[in-house]
């Protein structure tokens, strides 16, 4: 099925393939992507867009010794196959197998782990400039998408890289964009131009020359700058911060980014290469729809996929009805994301309230200030961002929404352990880093419908206010149409016994029940991290001999330790078990299986509770 491919397990080897053989090449790698993908489950339409890209960076870079820095990285699996993985793509993003995204750890080729969006073009300045100091002619490329470019750390990188002294060559892959045939034709030739030897020698000279009377050479580089932005407009920004822009030029054309990656490899100083892609390029229903083939599980290749309704919602889809729901009632909700519409649920409030949702980019530190602002001026937003992005807007969260004491609702998903997409996106830290900050009320729902009454009483409340919840589905409890203000900072008694009691946060209830069916021992759904229920915690240290905490978050920091504050506060002496996720990061894999590594489920708690009493 792969007379190339299967003879090429190392870029040294695909060297070696003439030029005009590149081309087949290309196919028989998109198909083996579509094979490999259906089986395993992964990123889609975005692989399938960098087939060519990746095989001609390959062979015209020394790679490894020159370095690719891939932005994100959910693009990288033709990467990782032609740089010795190909069998290992068996076991993508599963226990024990390679990564989805780019890891030092898994391989030479992989030169800087990446997983969240935009640092791409500061790692790979910083690997220039190492370069240049070791006086190494190893050349450090950046492979940005336009999604990418679109945060502000990727500008402050450029910003930087204009004025440095380096050889780094910035790509940024666009597939939000299309070229007609004839602009097409006419970039593919003049970016060969411009990134000619020839070009590049008359440019220097002509500086040399006019550079003793300035007023001219800057002349010169302005008609020259000018003259670019007549065919690209958007190359005019480029050449301000310093970079020599070259293209736009088709992405899925061999011979021309061959050409033009040969003609570039030998230019000094900052370089930017605009390359223009289609997601899904090759599989006419990824090109088709994108999106639903961005992330993809399982799959027929043949027959696409074939959507399964679910019987249960997820939290996702909770939050999405339950935020269309509130802005029935409030005219002031304002729904924001950075770039996750889908992810976050906000498919359908976008479609009813379009004026009131708000996709601000790949932009976490503007959303968090953004919502700000507008909090200041009487609305009230709900920004919607994974646990692992808000990590990203930090400061924003401190300084522009806590220390002002605004209500903002930030609505958590991917709280715990995400499974196949590995720490990098895992949200392990979210209640450590929230309850230290002082104006802020965290809750954690151990169901559907605790979770809707949640969003609904941070909703209602006029300080900073955080509802985090885990991926996928809950264990299926109805959920109440009538929304209901819960008591802050109380939590509820689910089940009485003897001697143990749990207390139990968020997803961890369902395994806390069933060990403490086992156990006889009492369950607390403690709801609320901060501010934590005092009081309960005294009646149940009163009452039993050993209190457990169980969360789904590190244990450094988080819920349990928020307990053991409580009784300290209130000096109660009491023995103590803490379960959570351990002071490492943990490697993808199936999130039940995760739980039990943990000792999360049922049985690992029980063992615990037992090696803890012996």
């Amino acid at each position: 099925m792969y007379p190339l491919l299967d003879n090429i397990s190392f870029p040294a080897q695909l060297r070696q393939l003439d030029l005009k053989d590149l081309p087949e090449f290309a196919k028989e790698l998109r198909n083996f992507l579509i094979e490999s993908v259906s089986k395993t489950g992964g990123h889609l339409s975005s692989n399938l867009g960098t087939v060519e890209l990746t095989i001609a960076l390959h062979y015209v870079f020394n790679t490894p010794h020159d370095q690719l820095i891939w932005d994100v990285g959910h693009q990288t699996y033709a990467h990782k196959i032609l740089t010795g993985r190909r069998d290992a793509m068996k076991k993508l993003r599963m226990h024990g197998g390679i990564s989805g995204f780019p890891k030092r750890d898994e391989s030479e080729y992989d030169a800087f782990g990446t997983a969240h969006s935009s640092t791409s073009i500061s790692a790979a300045l910083g690997m220039a400039v190492a370069a240049r100091l070791e006086k190494n002619d190893r050349r450090a490329i950046a492979i940005i998408g336009d999604g990418a470019m679109s945060a502000g750390m990727a500008f402050e990188a450029l910003n930087n890289a204009g004025v440095m002294d380096a050889n780094l060559l910035v790509i940024l892959n666009d597939n939000d964009m299309s070229i007609s045939k004839p602009v097409g034709a006419l970039n593919n030739y003049l970016a060969k131009l411009m990134s000619g030897r020839f070009y590049a020698t008359a440019r220097r000279a002509g500086e040399k020359m006019l550079g003793v009377v300035p007023p001219m050479l800057e002349l010169a580089k302005r008609a020259e700058e000018h003259m670019k932005g007549m065919v690209t407009p958007e190359g005019t920004l480029f050449e301000e911060f310093g970079f020599n822009y070259i293209g736009p030029i088709d992405g899925h054309d061999l011979k021309v980014l061959v050409t033009t990656l040969r003609n570039i490899k030998n230019l000094e100083g900052p370089q930017f290469l605009h390359v223009v892609t289609r997601k899904g390029a090759g599989y006419k229903v990824a090109e088709e729809d994108p999106i639903l083939y961005h992330g993809v599980s399982k799959f027929d290749p043949e027959a696409g996929i074939i959507s399964k309704p679910s019987s249960k919602p997820s939290y996702t889809q909770v939050f999405g009805d339950w935020l269309c729901d509130m802005a029935a009632k409030d005219t002031r909700l304002i729904g924001i994301t950075p770039a996750m519409r889908e992810g976050s649920g906000l498919v359908k409030f976008s479609q009813e309230y379009p004026d009131r949702y708000f996709d601000v980019g790949i932009a976490e530190q503007h959303a968090v200030t953004f919502a700000a602002g507008a909090a200041c001026n009487g609305l009230k937003p709900v920004v919607a961002i994974y646990s692992t992005f808000l990590q990203r807007a930090y400061d924003q969260l401190i300084h522009d929404v806590d220390i002002q004491n605004l209500p903002v609702l930030f609505a958590i998903d991917r709280a715990g352990l995400v499974g196949a997409d590995g720490p990098t996106h895992a949200g392990s830290f979210d209640l450590s880093y929230l309850r230290c900050i002082p104006n802020m009320i965290v809750m954690a729902p151990s169901d559907e419908n605790e979770c809707r009454q949640m969003l609904y009483t941070a909703f209602k409340m006029n300080v900073p206010t955080a509802v985090r919840y885990p991926r996928g589905t809950g264990p299926g409890v109805e959920i109440q149409a009538e929304m209901t203000e819960l008591p802050i900072g109380r939590g509820v008694v689910r089940r009485d016994g003897e001697k143990i009691a749990f207390l139990a946060f968020g997803s961890m209830l369902t395994p806390c029940m069933a060990a403490a069916n086992e156990l006889n021992a009492t369950v607390a759904d403690m709801r609320f991290v901060k501010p934590l229920d005092d009081a309960l915690v005294a009646t149940l240290a009163a009452n039993h001999d050993l209190l457990v905490t169980v969360e789904e978050n590190t244990i450094m920091g988080g819920a349990g330790s928020a307990v053991m504050e409580s009784l300290s506060k209130q000096k109660i002496f009491a023995r103590i078990l803490q379960l959570g996720l351990p002071d490492t990061y943990l490697e993808q894999g199936d999130h039940a299986q995760m739980l039990v590594d943990c000792g999360l489920n049922k049985e690992g708690i029980i063992q615990s509770v037992q090696e803890y009493l012996s």
